[in-house]
């Protein structure tokens, strides 16, 4: 009797998991970006010199566009068979909408009848004011993408929304920029123009760059409140700071004192700590430096010696800035130190001026293990000797003029700028026999974040905040959860910094920003006894008429005069103010304020947390009773592709709009070289652009650009931006815009939907799969918004129209709308409407533009009287979609499809393909067996599909891929591949994996190998030699059938 044969099966390698799968994907994604890095920077002289010579297809396929609607009137859609509409374009999709939202006040908070907020609730951000310094920059598409995302969202919600808007008038920076350009087109300074005209002449640059960050702001598509705009120096704003001041000066909060401070020569002006960057240097090293024109060394100590008076005695002390030795007024030793037991209470003799400096003990300055053990101290310019000499009631010399030029003070040296001075200084040593030695020491230099400038440490009387208390109150409501901090790795950098607060000078030396309303008093008879920097002389008034009342107040019968403080306010003191003194405080009957303070949520990045974050909600709590907001939300740092921070002297900072609309890299460099850039640094930041953008900046789109930055947040704290995953999105975008068309087509003119969403049971498999997915995509987004996971928002999003509606269900509807029974149409016709109004409406707070291009092309269910996408209800979970049961139904015959795709695209298989499927249950084989017109819209390369139950052997030949413990989905190898190029393909991965298995084992049998790995490493190594071999048993047996096919 024969035997039957038993069919040749070709094995697949074993599934992978999801984690595998998952794995690999990220890998593919890796090795594609760097491929089309490298592809990209071969092919850019190419498609350079292409480009010269004529328009690319897209250019010369892309036909004018007309905008026909009026300002501000709704846009006229305008049909999409026109040329210019045929795909998507971000020139047609944005134009014209904005205007209209904002002429119809889509953007104000909606109200109650009865001016309440509504029922649904209420939800406010304040914009972080940008500065009106120039433009706004990728960081700030960055915020504005968060925040209109959430703010949009929140309103499609039906909640109250206020998104209010401002500027900042940037006094440091603003005044700086203004400066230069002074002096760049009249080569004049401030002083040269006064005060009053220098000052008029920054408000004509607020009201031109204003404008220009209005208008970026608008094309980015930030649904702000522009009724409610407000500007850092606008009246009631102004009389905010005055109020605010008045208050803490005479609640003893804000003192007068002369200490040292931070001063940067090259604006003139005091600066806090934090807006100072220290930079490490490891030894000798050159840096620019604002005023001179070649540049000064650091990273070097100096030491010499002091004579010790009255003897031959010298004392050695080390410095690195020699310059500040005029400023000495003392030689600190360490009291247990034997070397120096015998100069206790005497005197070593300057050897520049008429000084002679006392020898102190001092445990906490010295450390006599240190250099010579001696140590110089100059109180009035170094931080550690100023609290020295306040221990020892040292005299303070100052030494620096506020030009950066040594003073009288300095005898002979005086004029002198301040680093040419140290050479001279260090040579007049060396001539004197004093100098010792200089050598490379690694150190710190304070640097100015605006200027860039070496700042000095120098004594000036300012106005200072003591900060303990209102850091202690804004420490404890984030502790106790009254002010919610997220992401929540910044929870201790907030802590710490709280903390250990310093209080905080405000003074700054300049003309642009709100002068501090104090003034001295002038008391006829005792000016002699006066010193301004006691605050007792002082009154804080809003006008010179009140200040007045106030002094004859303080010192009854005195005849005096008033001088008003000439400095002003740091900028960061009015943004403290910022979410309430918008909503019109200090007037405490504001409706804004009792309706939308406390604000829900301040957005903005982690750099600034302590800069403006925490004196807002320090000031807040303060002079409000409350939190200024309820949930503080950091978001990252933008960097570029290489990971570098953006900088203007890089080359890499990228203004949102050139993302948007394009730009060329030639005229990335003529907007460098029409800047302020120092001429010096154009050539660095040209060779900058062109290695960031060796091809310009494509034209993306806002809603790409937006979408991007909201998938780009994931927590971390920075985010390193390539341009080619932005334009990415914009296929993204034009794949929502195709599917849109030939939806709409497929709808057919005069489609009216079903007057509400109504699932009948009667849908077909994959419209219930459809709609579950569809809530399931709400129901995911919703959670990942209200958590601000932003990166699961977006790629749910994504997935879904991208994998589901446009992969599955829109290749399905073609064959159910088209050749279907008149039931089955409508039905198909109902999902497929049903799926595109919530998809349009689940993406729009990411993508504004495009989906109300495309939603207002849509009918509207009867009874549907919304005007705009932006007041549409945001889709939620429905649980009359969610038929778990159909969908697990339907995932079955799409793993299937996928399983089949998978090994036509293995085997190179493009057409004629057999497809088998092996199942388990009968129930399986039903569900597939009636969804194989399913599975033909979505495979193309196939000729026949045969069901089977696992008692049935799969015909000889055929090569298999198990979908799950009860599913195997097989394709016909033979007469379909060859069959020994895959033997040879299938050897080199054995030789491979042979290899790898040899190296582990050898590794894992070496000496110590079990005492000295980590126990985790043994395990991982362990795993990965049983994964090897697996692999090799498996590619053994693949070769095994491949070889019995060749029979």
């Amino acid at each position: 009797m024969a035997t039957a044969e038993v069919p040749v099966a070709v094995e697949i390698p074993r599934q992978k998991s999801d984690k595998e799968l998952e794995k690999e994907r990220k890998k593919e994604e890796k090795m594609a970006k760097f491929l089309a890095k490298q592809n990209k920077k071969q092919t850019v002289k190419e498609k350079s010199e292409k480009a010269e010579k004529k328009p690319t297809k897209e250019q010369a396929a892309t036909p004018e566009y007309k905008e026909l609607t009026p300002s501000g009137e709704k846009k006229i859609l305008q049909d999409l068979e026109l040329p210019a509409l045929k795909s998507y374009n971000p020139q047609v999709v944005e134009s014209a909408w904005y205007e209209w939202w904002e002429k119809e006040g889509f953007f104000k908070p909606e109200l109650t009848e009865d001016g309440k907020v509504k029922p649904e609730g209420l939800f406010t951000i304040p914009a972080p004011p940008p500065n009106i310094t120039g433009a706004l920059h990728i960081g700030h598409a960055l915020t504005v993408s968060i925040q209109d995302a959430l703010i949009r969202w929140e309103r499609m919600r039906g909640k109250t929304v206020l998104y209010l808007p401002g500027f900042d008038h940037a006094g440091i920076s603003t005044q700086s920029v203004v400066e230069k350009m002074l002096w760049k087109k009249k080569k004049q300074t401030r002083h040269d123009l006064g005060r009053e005209k220098f000052v008029d002449l920054v408000w004509e640059w607020k009201d031109e760059y204003h404008s220009r960050i209005k208008n970026q702001s608008k094309r980015l598509g930030a649904s702000y409140d522009w009724t409610r705009e407000a500007f850092t120096m606008d009246e009631n704003l102004s009389a905010a700071v005055r109020k605010t001041f008045i208050q803490l000066f005479e609640e003893g909060i804000l003192y007068r004192d002369n200490r040292l401070v931070n001063w940067c020569v090259a604006l003139n002006t005091t600066l806090s700590n934090l807006e100072v960057e220290n930079k490490d240097i490891k030894g000798r090293t050159m840096l620019n430096v604002p005023g001179y024109d070649e540049p000064v060394e650091f990273g070097v100590i100096t030491s010499f010696a002091y004579p010790v008076e009255g003897s031959d005695e010298k004392l050695i002390v080390a410095t690195t800035r020699p310059e500040t030795m005029f400023g000495d007024t003392a030689v600190a030793v360490h009291p247990d130190d034997p070397r120096y037991h015998h100069l206790h209470g005497k005197f070593v003799v300057h050897p520049f001026v008429d000084r002679k400096l006392p020898i102190i003990t001092d445990s906490e300055a010295v450390d006599m293990e240190f250099g010579t053990g001696a140590v110089k101290i100059t109180p009035a310019h170094d931080p550690n000797d100023y609290a020295t000499g306040k221990r020892h009631n040292l005299e303070f010399v100052n030494i620096m003029n506020d030009d950066g030029t040594l003073n009288e003070s300095c005898g002979k040296y005086a004029g002198l700028k301040r680093f040419d001075a140290r050479k001279l200084v260090i040579e007049e040593l060396n001539e004197l026999g004093l100098f010792i030695e200089s050598k490379d020491n690694e150190m710190t230099v304070p640097l100015c974040a605006k200027s860039n400038d070496v700042i000095e440490p120098v004594m000036k009387p300012q106005w200072w905040v003591r900060q303990k208390a209102m850091g202690d109150a804004a420490l404890n409501a984030v502790k106790t959860g009254e002010m919610i901090l997220e992401p929540k790795i910044f929870e201790a950098d907030y802590f710490y910094w709280m903390e250990n607060i310093q209080d905080w000078c405000v003074s700054r030396q300049l003309w642009w920003g709100h002068r501090c309303p104090a003034y001295f008093v002038r008391i006829d008879g005792l000016e002699d006894q006066q010193d301004a920097i006691e605050a007792k002389w002082w009154v804080a008034a809003e006008n010179e008429e009140d200040a007045r009342k106030k002094a004859e107040a303080k010192f009854p019968g005195k005849s005096f005069s008033l001088e008003w403080d000439e400095d002003v306010l740091d900028t960061w003191f009015s943004a403290g103010l910022w979410p309430f003194s918008t909503l019109g405080w200090p007037n405490l009957a504001s409706k804004d304020l009792k309706d939308f303070y406390p604000m829900s949520m301040l957005e903005t990045g982690w750099d600034i947390m302590f800069f403006w974050v925490a004196r807002m909600a320090m000031l807040g709590i303060k002079l409000t009773g409350s939190v200024p907001f309820k949930e503080i939300y950091l978001h990252s740092l933008v960097r570029d592709a290489q990971g570098r921070k953006m900088s203007k002297s890089l080359g890499n900072v990228i203004d949102p709009l050139d993302v948007t609309t394009g730009i060329s890299l030639e005229k990335l460099h003529t907007r460098l070289r029409e800047g302020n850039l120092d001429p010096r640094e154009i050539e660095k930041a040209e060779a900058g652009q062109t290695l960031s953008f060796p091809n310009g900046i494509p034209e993306c789109g806002t809603d790409a650009m937006r979408f991007a930055l909201c998938a780009y947040t994931t927590g971390g704290r920075d985010i390193n931006l390539d341009i080619l995953r932005v334009e990415g999105y914009r296929k993204f975008c034009n794949k929502i815009y195709q599917a849109t068309k030939f939806a709409l087509l497929r709808l057919g003119d005069g489609y009216i939907p079903p007057s509400k969403i109504n699932v009948t049971g009667k849908e077909s498999l994959v419209e219930k799969w459809i709609l579950y997915r569809l809530s399931e995509a709400a129901r995911l987004t919703n959670e990942s918004l209200e958590k601000r996971d932003f990166f699961t928002a977006t790629s749910t999003i994504y997935n879904f129209w991208l994998y589901e509606l446009c992969d599955v269900y829109i290749e399905n509807s073609k064959s159910l709308i088209l050749e279907g029974t008149p039931e089955e149409q409508a039905s198909a016709k109902s999902t497929l409407y049903t799926c595109l109004d919530g998809a349009l409406k689940l993406i729009h707070p990411f993508m504004p533009f495009i989906t109300e291009e495309l939603w207002q092309r849509l009918p509207r269910r009867e009874g549907d009287t919304t005007q705009t996408i932006v007041k549409a209800s945001y889709p939620t979970y429905r649980t009359d979609l969610d038929d778990a049961e159909a969908a697990a139904a339907y995932d079955l015959v799409f793993s299937v499809v996928k399983g089949a795709r998978s090994l036509f695209s293995q085997y190179n298989i493009l057409k004629g393909g057999k497809i088998y499927v092996q199942c388990s249950f009968a129930a399986d084989k039903t569900t597939i067996e009636t969804q194989t017109s399913s599975i033909s819209a979505l495979i193309k390369s196939y000729d026949s599909i045969d069901v089977i139950l696992a008692n049935e052997a799969l015909p000889e030949g055929t090569g298999v891929l198990v979908i799950s413990k009860d599913v195997t989905v097989g394709v016909m190898l033979k007469g379909q591949v060859d069959v020994d190029a895959e033997i040879k393909r299938a050897e080199q991965k054995l030789n491979k994996a042979v290899q790898s298995k040899a190296g582990l084992e050898k590794i894992m049998s070496s000496k110590d190998y079990a005492s000295k790995a980590k126990k985790e490493a043994q395990e991982a190594n362990q795993l990965r030699l049983e994964t090897f071999a697996a692999e090799i048993e498996t590619l053994k047996s693949m070769i095994q059938n491949f070889e019995k096919l060749r029979v």
